[in-house]
This record gives C-alpha cells, sequence and structure tokens, in this order.
C-alpha cells in the first residue's frame, strides 16, 4: 500500500501475536506494548538526517555521524497512545512531547478533543504521532488536522495495528502523512472495532472496561 510500511521484523511480529492473546494480563500487555514501541520507534527513525562532527576518542580525533537538526516531537493521542511513549523516550530521551486528547463518541465513533499541549515550534521539527490502533482513523485524522493547525508540517503516524477502512480514511485526509504499522488486519466490524485486531487496547492496558 501506498505510503504505509508494514514493520515485520521477527520480534514485532512475535510481541504482537503475545498482545493479542485475550488471557494476556493487564501487566503483560502495557510492558509489551512499551517494547513493541521501542521496536517501532526504531524503524520510524531510520531515516533521520545526520551530520558530521567532531569528537574525541580514547585514541584520536575523529568525524563521526550524529542526528541532524532540531529534536523530534513523540505526539501521543491519549491515553492508548502513551503506552508506546515510554519505550519510545528510552530510544530518543531528548525528545519534546505533545499530547493530543481525543475519545471516540459511542455513537458516533467521530473523535471529540478534550485536550492538546504542544511545543511552540512544531514546524521545526519531525513529529511522530503515535496510537496503537488505526481502526475508523477519525482519531488519528483529528490528531494531525490539530498539528497541522500548530504549524506542524513534518509528520509521520505510528500505530500497532490498522484497518483497511482506517488506511483509507487517513490517507485520504492526509496523503502527505506515511503510516508505520505491525499489521493490517482484515476488516471493522459494526463497532469500528478492528478485527481479528485484539480488542480495545486503552482497556487492555490500564486494565478498563
Amino acid at each position: 500500500m501506498e505510503g504505509v510500511t508494514i514493520v515485520d521484523h521477527p520480534l514485532v511480529q512475535h510481541k504482537l501475536t503475545l498482545m493479542r492473546d485475550k488471557t494476556r494480563s493487564t501487566k503483560g500487555f502495557r510492558q509489551l506494548l512499551n517494547e513493541i514501541g521501542m521496536l517501532l520507534c526504531y524503524e520510524v527513525t531510520r531515516d533521520l538526517p545526520l551530520e558530521n562532527v567532531e569528537i574525541d576518542t580514547p585514541l584520536a580525533p575523529m568525524m563521526a555521524p550524529m542526528i541532524a537538526g532540531k529534536k523530534l516531537v513523540f505526539a501521543p493521542i491519549l491515553r492508548a497512545g502513551v503506552g508506546f511513549l515510554d519505550g519510545m523516550l528510552e530510544l530518543v530521551p531528548s525528545a519534546r512531547v505533545a499530547h493530543i486528547g481525543l475519545y471516540r463518541d459511542p455513537q458516533t465513533l467521530q473523535a471529540v478533543e478534550y485536550y492538546f499541549k504542544a511545543p511552540s515550534d512544531l514546524a521545526d521539527r519531525r513529529i511522530i504521532v503515535m496510537d496503537p490502533m488505526l481502526a475508523t482513523a477519525n482519531s488519528a485524522v483529528a490528531a494531525v488536522d490539530r498539528l497541522k493547525e500548530r504549524g506542524a508540517r513534518d509528520l509521520r503516524f505510528v500505530c500497532l495495528l490498522a484497518a483497511p477502512e482506517g488506511i483509507a480514511t487517513f490517507r485520504g485526509a492526509h496523503p502527505d502523512v506515511p503510516i508505520w504499522t505491525a499489521s493490517v488486519d482484515e476488516r471493522l466490524n459494526d463497532h469500528g472495532y478492528i478485527v481479528p485486531g485484539l480488542g480495545d487496547a486503552g482497556d487492555r492496558m490500564y486494565g478498563t472496561r
């Protein structure tokens, strides 16, 4: 699919299978989501620009590569997107964080915003938007809309699972924002959940219903 990267690394696929299992504990689910977040971060940052800087090793001076430009912004969609955050910050501890609070209206399935806080210089940074599930894509589209309103230009979306319907909606609204996911599942059901999926990621992460 154009604009979609499926991360098929064996560790990612193995951990995803463990997460799909309905008997997985809340603790186990949360830990796996953290671990997969780190692995997905590795993939989505693979092409970050580098510049050579002069350093001194214990033996000699040298020119060595370092990441160029301003630091990344991680933008989790609350609440489930936070499950990715700690793992990604382990890899990029200097990243800034934007928080986007959205919930899905159970009747209309539309996204309703209740919180937004982001760095002021989004136009100068690469922003990684994250949410475990790209189902209807209404929340993802609303989050990217909001970030673009604040000046964001370089955005990427990372999820654990995506439905074909969600990909189509998201790409239709934001064709300039590429997607990274561990799996594209079969479809959405009548309630807007991904099938076979793994249930509600937020509920499984926090032990709520």
